[in-house]
């Protein structure tokens, strides 16, 4: 048996597939403010897309107020652009270096969409899963049929992999019905 099966791999690739997951949920915007929100909105500075983080300082002083402490002067007014392409839907108020989000209540309409949206991502992080699953089964049978692990090793790990996927599918179901109260919430 000189190449055994390792399951950490696997179960590290799934913490990855997870933490990346809740990175994705946590742009979406539910009617409190999140530095997070503005994590997928790139800005075209000195030449390339740069993340609005690295241009300014950016702050929630309070529940519904985003606010952006530019560096660079020059650079207020295109961060001020971005936000008002982005999809965001909130309009950025301008004073000096300084730049106000200020988050608006949810419409019905609109939490309906972000739950949509929020399902949809779900069912991604749950194929990444799925995936990473059929990756560590297809590592299996290649073991199995080069005889580097036995019938009964085989059996044991593809069990160990199949509990991992059902606590990482679970864990994400939990996440999502977190955030889908956290966008209902009033």
């Amino acid at each position: 048996m000189s190449s055994t099966f390792n399951e950490d791999n696997y179960s590290s690739k799934m913490n990855k597939s997870i933490q990346s997951f809740k990175k994705d949920i946590s742009t979406l915007r539910t009617g409190r403010a999140n530095t997070n929100m503005l994590d997928t909105i790139k800005v075209d500075v000195y030449g390339q897309l740069m993340p609005i983080n690295q241009l300014a300082t950016v702050s929630v002083p309070e529940a519904r107020l985003i606010s952006i402490q530019v560096w660079d002067k020059v650079n207020t007014s295109l961060i001020e652009s971005a936000i008002q392409k982005s999809e965001l839907g909130i309009n950025p108020q301008l004073d000096g270096q300084m730049i106000r989000l200020r988050i608006p209540d949810l419409t019905e309409e609109r939490r309906k969409d972000l739950i949509k949206v929020l399902k949809n991502m779900g069912e991604k992080g749950k194929i990444s899963i799925r995936n990473i699953r059929r990756e560590a089964n297809e590592e299996l049978k290649k073991k199995l049929k080069e005889k580097n692990i036995s019938e009964d090793d085989n059996k044991n790990y593809e069990r160990n992999i199949q509990k991992l996927t059902d606590l990482n599918i679970e864990n994400i179901e939990k996440i999502l019905s977190e955030k889908e109260k956290e966008i209902i919430q009033i």
